[in-house]
């Protein structure tokens, strides 16, 4: 049995290693804000969805298997309750099957393995009923072509003959009458090819009979240590295929709890998350996922979903258009929203290829090979080389895992040298990347890097600012323009000294 809710073709591998810059963007997207709200509190929870939500990161995605899991998603927001419901019987069932009590003997011998097997279906069995009884009662209030086939398969393939088939092997092999072993003499009259029998239902005859069947009977003293050792040897033996059958059976039912509990561990995730932004007057929706090669990035009051979690009132929403361009330029005001609004575009990217929905009003983009963020760095003081150095060992690591298909988020790169110097840099870091068909949202305050890319690739690149009200208000919103050759730091001079710079003529120095 499969749950196949996340993966219309297999089992949602919770193992999966992490892309190697996992750590580089949990820091630059504030994804920990995002995976601590989908817990819940949970730690398993927020495990899952972590590994769900990373994991779209380091491969292209195909747009048919994204809205595969969207469905998924959508039936969950719409059953809420329910949803709950059953990852809580995958919850049960676990705790049901690490409950099971190991006897003194070896945990490895025949005898252990068979009774722990009876002993953890024995729990299972009402369970499974349970499971079905969901299937079977609810099974219309879900449309998704996941939820549709797991109730389906419940439904097909735990019918009464199974249970009743399951019962009737766990009562033979708890051999009420004891077991019934053949074996063969080999070499040396040593006992080879030990079957386990069943045993036949006694004659009409026979139950009259004084005697019973025909055979032999030997007993041992209740003393003799070494005849019981040999006793169950013997019985070891004859039991150890049936024991193992019924080992892989249990290892499968609890594969398939284990698998649900995590795939319905992701969905309560996205509806923990759902929740929140609904209310916070967030809007989401389902994006539009298309191939790598449509080159699509559009949206419609789009937010960033972290400070969207931690603001006191919503979020200012945020349009792009950047169909069929490779490169968006982002100048303008410092303090503006530059930094959100990138940081709202990559984290969308995230959450569209994990198959979840998105904080905007509407979100089309391609999928993409990979995410990749370069962001300037805070000074830290174990640094044996400049931050230069620093920026530049990055940015060599990440030309080295990304590929074409990718999208690069850059803010504020290589800003820590003078700006003739960090712009020539990032020109041709740019134009590696725009060259190896990797697409790039780049933040700068350099005027000579965005006037440059300005003049000379309009075609394929988007160019946006800041908005800037006359007074100096920040509206944190961007609109298409070209770049300008302030950014307005008189802005933050009067915020911190509380009046703007005092002008002196050209030509003069004022002297203290």
């Amino acid at each position: 049995m499969k749950a196949f809710l996340l993966h219309e073709s297999g089992d949602f591998d919770l193992q999966q290693p992490l892309p190697p810059n996992e750590e580089s963007l949990r820091q630059d997207l504030e994804l920990d804000v995002l995976l601590e709200t989908m817990g819940g509190g949970d730690q398993f929870i927020r495990n899952v969805s972590a590994v769900a939500l990373l994991a779209g990161t380091s491969r292209m995605v195909d747009p048919l298997a994204i809205r595969y899991r969207q469905a998924t998603i959508a039936d969950c927001i719409r059953q809420p309750g329910l949803v709950h419901e059953l990852y809580d019987l995958t919850i049960e069932a676990l705790k049901a099957k690490s409950s099971v009590f190991f006897p003194g003997f070896s945990r490895s011998s025949p005898d252990m393995i068979l009774y722990r097997g009876l002993e953890v279906l024995d729990k299972f069995v009402p369970l499974l009923k349970a499971l079905r009884s969901f299937a079977e009662e609810h099974d219309e209030q879900f449309a998704s072509p996941a939820f549709r086939r797991l109730f389906a398969m419940l439904e097909t393939e735990l019918d009464e003959s199974y249970f009743a088939l399951v019962e009737e092997h766990l009562r033979e092999l708890r051999f009420p009458h004891g077991a019934l072993i053949s074996a063969e003499l080999g070499r040396g009259n040593a006992g080879i090819h030990y079957v386990l029998r069943r045993r036949r239902e006694p004659t009409w005859r026979e139950r009259l009979s004084l005697r019973g069947g025909d055979g032999f009977v030997f007993r041992i003293a209740d003393r003799d240590e070494a005849g019981f050792r040999a006793l169950e040897a013997l019985r070891g033996r004859g039991i150890n295929t049936s024991s193992n059958a019924l080992a892989q059976s249990v290892d499968h039912i609890v594969h398939f709890w284990m698998m649900l509990r995590a795939e319905l561990g992701f969905c309560i995730g996205c509806l923990n998350l759902h929740a929140q932004l609904r209310r916070r007057d967030v809007a989401v929706s389902f994006p539009t996922p298309l191939s790598e090669d449509q080159l699509r990035l559009s949206a419609s009051g789009l937010r960033d979903v972290p400070l969207a979690l931690t603001l006191p009132t919503p979020a200012m929403g945020n349009d792009i258009a950047a169909d069929n361009k490779r490169l968006v330029m982002i100048t303008g005001a410092n303090q503006g929203g530059k930094s959100t609004f990138v940081r709202s575009v990559a984290v969308a990217q995230l959450m569209m290829q994990a198959g979840m929905f998105v904080a905007a009003e509407e979100f089309s983009a391609n999928t993409v090979s990979g995410i990749f963020t370069h962001y300037r760095r805070e000074e830290d003081e174990t640094m044996e080389s400049g931050r230069l150095d620093e920026e530049l060992r990055r940015m060599s690591v990440i030309a080295d895992q990304i590929r074409p298909g990718g999208l690069l988020i850059c803010n504020e790169s290589f800003s820590s040298t003078n700006e003739s110097e960090g712009s020539e840099i990032a020109r041709q870091v740019v134009s590696a990347m725009i060259d190896s068909d990797v697409k790039v949202l780049f933040v700068t305050h350099q005027y000579d890097l965005a006037r440059g890319f300005f003049e000379s690739r309009t075609r394929d690149a988007l160019f946006l600012r800041a908005e800037r009200k006359p007074g100096g208000e920040r509206t944190f919103r961007l609109g298409e323009g070209e770049p300008l050759p302030t950014s307005h730091g008189e802005d933050s001079y009067a915020r911190v000294f509380g009046h703007p710079p005092k002008r002196v003529p050209a030509g003069q120095v004022e002297v203290a």
